[in-house]
């Protein structure tokens, strides 16, 4: 049971890894200093709304399985 619940934690993991790569940015980091003018994109659209949704659930299961993992619960 505890093997389950590794591979899920590691699959959790790397889909987290994937998901926040796929966000876009929200600041204009560096060259944000130098330019001038506003942002192009004022809202976010329902696609980040959704991926940001999906992100969240998979890093709840992503904590809560490192906890019960790493106190043994299984």
């Amino acid at each position: 049971m505890s093997q389950v619940f590794t591979w899920i934690w590691v699959v959790s993991g790397i889909l987290l890894i994937l998901l926040v790569l796929l966000h876009s940015p929200k600041g204009d980091g560096m060259g944000g200093i130098a330019a001038s003018g506003s942002s192009m994109f004022t809202s976010a659209s329902s696609a980040e709304a959704s991926l940001n949704k999906i992100t969240w659930i998979i890093l709840t299961i992503f904590l809560c399985l490192a906890i019960i993992l790493s106190a043994g619960w299984i």
